[in-house]
């Protein structure tokens, strides 16, 4: 299904502006050093996206891996790898689905829950070096629109996927 258009006209310089700085803020949160650093930190010996499987489980109630592939956005053999290295390592558990017994989902173990907790201390001490001349009413003021964009963000993919699913449900199969 093809991605729906975006809306006709310039966009604001404000957006281009805010485009910006957020890959700005992706690339430094995302490159592999800035990676090694927190890990270090935290003293948690795991990869990028075991990191966030991690983040991911621990932000929500236990998973389906399909869901979890969906909510991080990769394929569902990324999520078994992923899933099977973190259970070797007794940051994640396998449970029954109560919708569906033939089904397992994801959940934290007691030492996952430690590993994430010492990764997002690492993460929010980092942070707060970085903005530590900003006023607590400037702080305040940023995550009040950070989770105002994330949230108009994720209303903007939920009608995005109800379209699509709704696209998929008319076209007759072959």
């Amino acid at each position: 299904m093809p991605t729906p258009p975006l809306p006709p006209g310039p966009v604001s310089p404000e957006i281009v502006e805010i485009e910006r700085a957020l890959t700005r803020i992706t690339y430094l949160s995302t490159r592999a050093r800035q990676h090694d650093r927190l890990m270090s930190l935290a003293d948690v010996p795991l990869d990028r996206a075991a990191v966030a499987l991690l983040r991911q489980v621990a932000d929500s109630e236990p998973l389906r891996p399909g869901e979890l592939a969906n909510r991080l956005g990769v394929e569902a053999s990324h999520v078994t790898r992923t899933v099977q290295q973190l259970q070797r390592a007794g940051y994640v558990t396998r449970v029954p689905d109560p919708d569906d017994r033939r089904a397992q989902r994801i959940e934290l173990t007691g030492t996952g829950r430690q590993a994430i907790g010492r990764i997002r201390e690492a993460g929010a001490r980092g942070m707060q070096l970085a903005l530590a001349a900003w006023s607590p009413e400037e702080l305040g003021r940023l995550a009040e629109l950070f989770h105002r964009m994330v949230d108009d963000f994720l209303a903007v993919a939920a009608e995005d996927d109800l379209e699509q699913h709704a696209a998929a449900q008319a076209t007759p199969s072959s």
